[in-house]
């Protein structure tokens, strides 16, 4: 998280032309598109900076290069167009497993998806899926059903209802804790998650990878989703591929049969090209954007840190941190302060508001960890429902101030979120320098060395042997080899 609280994009239009159904894999025809229209291109093109923001923006090492590389060569397999500069493919920036594309040639992974895979065919795999989704119009058809279904369970209903109507909040939904990117998000049917596989597997083959390397990366994924459940008091949130692309364990076999029914004889894997581009990626949260570790945020150059409540996840961006649990939405972000709580707590509201005024109302002040604090809460009326909205300010001092903006049901007001409001709290220098980078290192393993000697060295101090089998790949009775490479997290 930086300064700028500010979330929102939406998907765009797909091209309408559709190709001769392919027969992929299971014998299942998918209909595509074949061509990327320049108002496709004009869209990507404006929601590009958009998405970049809100996924902690693109990576700058020299694995993105990398993967534009890959990605542009597995982009054209598609048939969406034959010249590889077309495809716009980027490397995030963000400690969370994700990939997607959009319309207009552009193509997204995050960094640690990128380290959860073991070789080139694996990430060309990945890439092949979510061009596979934009091939056969799979995101405009979601969007088309999200809006249909009013996006994100009951209780954002209940908030987009009462925002959206007579309240004055017309863009707190948008603006704030909103439906933006998490259209690019929400759960693919099965059936389109089956038709991206298949694609993904047909250009694999057509790219000259090792089809099988989809599946692999499946059982990657399933593993990493177990473990997540393992990883004790972890509050870190979605959108992850493993969840977006739901139940990747049951789709492992039915990929491997997709792949062999290819009748490709591609075996390239490219493992050594990967693991030497992989090597030194940032891993986990960039500690520029503060670092979520268990149910706290921390950040080490704002010297801040606070507490999500129990059972809420947070998702560290890069303009805001989000809190999300089944009593309400939270983020925190900052916004320019000229000394005055209140007048703070009004710009906040004003900002997120849709230009008619914010509702007056009385604002309590206190002391949170000696820090000067102040809070208003809203009543936010439609015609079907009600919301509080909460802002909680905190002065930190040499003019710099910080919020929760906070969404519960009426009469909640500050409710499930007290704990968090009373948690925030100054670094000091020790601990803010404290917070370090953890990052990939690619080694060879030398005899003598074993799984759990190897997972050792792993820099975290719980489920480092999991870790260890999980990022590589490997079994529980694995046994490494000298001059067999591997990944560690230090």
């Amino acid at each position: 998280m930086n300064w700028k609280l500010k979330l929102g994009c939406t998907g765009a239009a797909l091209a309408v032309a559709l190709s001769a159904p392919a027969v992929i894999g299971q014998q299942r025809a998918i209909r595509t598109v074949t061509s990327i229209s320049s108002q496709d291109k004009a869209s990507g093109a404006k929601q590009h900076p958009e998405l970049l923001k809100e996924f902690g923006g693109a990576y700058a090492g020299p694995q993105a290069k990398y993967v534009e590389s890959v990605g542009r060569r597995i982009a054209v397999q598609s048939g969406l167009s034959n010249a590889q500069g077309d495809f716009t493919v980027t490397l995030l920036n963000s400690p969370v497993n994700n990939a997607f594309a959009i319309p207009g040639g552009y193509i997204y992974v995050t960094r640690q998806l990128m380290a959860l895979m073991n070789d080139e065919a694996e990430l060309a795999g990945v890439l092949g899926h979510e061009v596979g989704h934009v091939a056969a119009r799979h995101g405009q058809r979601r969007q088309q059903a999200a809006q249909r279904n009013a996006i994100g369970g009951a209780l954002l209903q209940a908030l987009t209802g009462a925002l959206l109507g007579d309240s004055g909040f017309a863009g707190l939904i948008q603006k704030g804790i909103g439906t933006g990117s998490q259209l690019l998000t929400l759960k693919f049917s099965r059936s389109q998650e089956y038709e991206a596989d298949d694609l993904g597997i047909r250009y694999l083959a057509s790219g000259g990878y090792d089809p099988r390397a989809l599946s692999d990366m499946l059982a990657s994924l399933a593993a990493q989703s177990n473990l997540d459940a393992q990883v004790a008091g972890s509050a870190r949130s979605m959108p992850e591929w493993a969840s977006t692309h739901p139940d990747p364990a049951s789709r492992v076999e039915r990929a491997a049969r997709g792949a062999q029914a290819t009748r490709s004889t591609s075996t390239a894997r490219n493992r050594d090209a990967f693991l030497n581009a992989l090597d030194g990626v940032l891993y986990g949260d960039d500690p520029k954007q503060g670092v979520i570790e268990g149910s706290r945020f921390r950040h080490p150059a704002l010297r801040l840190s606070f507490a999500a409540p129990s059972g809420f996840g947070m998702e560290n961006g890069t303009d805001a941190v989000s809190i999300t649990g089944s009593g309400g939405q939270a983020q925190f972000g900052a916004a320019a302060y000229r000394g005055d709580l209140a007048a703070y707590i009004d710009s906040v509201f004003a900002a997120l508001g849709d230009g008619t005024g914010v509702p007056t109302g009385q604002v309590s002040r206190t002391t949170v960890n000696g820090i000067p604090a102040a809070w208003r809460t809203v009543r936010a009326t439609s015609q079907s429902s009600q919301v509080d909205a909460t802002v909680f300010a905190y002065d930190f001092g040499d003019g710099k101030a910080y919020h929760f903006l906070l969404l519960t049901p009426a009469g909640r007001g500050i409710g499930p979120f007290t704990s968090m409001v009373q948690s925030v709290q100054r670094l000091s220098a020790q601990e803010a320098a404290a917070i370090k980078a953890h990052r990939v290192d690619v080694v060879t393993v030398k005899a003598g060395d074993t799984v759990q000697s190897l997972s050792g060295h792993m820099g975290y101090s719980d489920y480092p042997l999991e870790r260890f089998l999980t990022i590589n790949a490997l079994s529980a009775n694995a046994i490494v080899r000298p001059g067999q490479r591997v990944k560690i997290v230090r």
